[in-house]
């Protein structure tokens, strides 16, 4: 009779001390449980803490890129703009050399310095018909003055290089009469003169040509004038005697 008591105690205690192992075994299962999807959890709200800072990285350093992009791209700009106002200046420079070149280059024809060869026209003044009734036969003779305005009239409009009986004429030539013949830096001519001038053919025609101009007044003072265009015209340059 005491022993079976003594038995059932004792499963008794044994189902207690079981179930509470059970309980014991659940309650360290849950608290694993929790503990480890606390830490996830926190894993997981590191990484995204990571994740921003990282991201908050990039996007300052693509803010500071585009600020220095900017930066660049005006400080181009500034450096294009200077290389237009060089290539103006270049160009305002270059035109101003090539201008200075030609004006050079028509003083050298003008002095005789260099050949010259292009369209001119050709004019040959020649002494009038003499009139026994005129008291003074020199009224028919040309003169060295009709030469100097036929010349200035040439130069005015353009002329770049003149000669007359094939003799280049310079700036600086002297040119004087002797009766029937004229001496052009010590060499002498005889009448007809033909004067020859290299330049835009239709401009020094028209301007010879001009009402009351230097053919009206050639003709009125009893010379023979006459006109011709020539596509190409040759004078060799002045030859220095030594």
């Amino acid at each position: 009779m005491s022993n079976k008591k003594k038995n059932s105690k004792g499963n008794f205690f044994s189902r207690k001390q079981f179930e509470l192992l059970i309980v014991c075994v659940t309650m360290g299962f849950i608290i694993g449980y929790s503990y480890n999807q606390a830490k996830d959890n926190r894993d997981a709200s590191s990484t995204d803490t990571e994740l921003f800072e990282q991201e908050e990285s990039y996007r300052e350093e693509l803010i500071a890129q585009q600020e220095r992009n900017k930066e660049l791209s005006e400080e181009a700009n500034a450096l294009q703009e200077k290389i237009r106002k060089h290539e103006k200046s270049f160009v305002a420079s270059e035109k101003d050399y090539t201008k200075l070149v030609e004006e050079a280059e028509d003083l050298r024809l003008l002095l005789g310095d260099l050949n010259a060869e292009g369209k001119g026209i050709r004019i040959t003044l020649q002494d009038g018909d003499y009139n026994p009734k005129s008291a003074n036969p020199n009224d028919y003779i040309v003169h060295e003055s009709h030469v100097f305005k036929l010349l200035n009239e040439l130069k005015i409009s353009g002329a770049q290089a003149i000669a007359i009986n094939g003799q280049r004429v310079r700036a600086d030539s002297y040119i004087r009469c002797n009766g029937p013949v004229i001496t052009i830096d010590g060499k002498q001519h005889p009448a007809p003169f033909v004067i020859e001038a290299v330049g835009d053919s239709a401009t020094l025609m028209a301007s010879l040509n001009l009402n009351g101009g230097v053919v009206d007044q050639l003709i009125n003072d009893n010379i023979i004038v006459s006109l011709e265009e020539d596509e190409k015209l040759t004078m060799p340059k002045v030859k220095v005697e030594s």
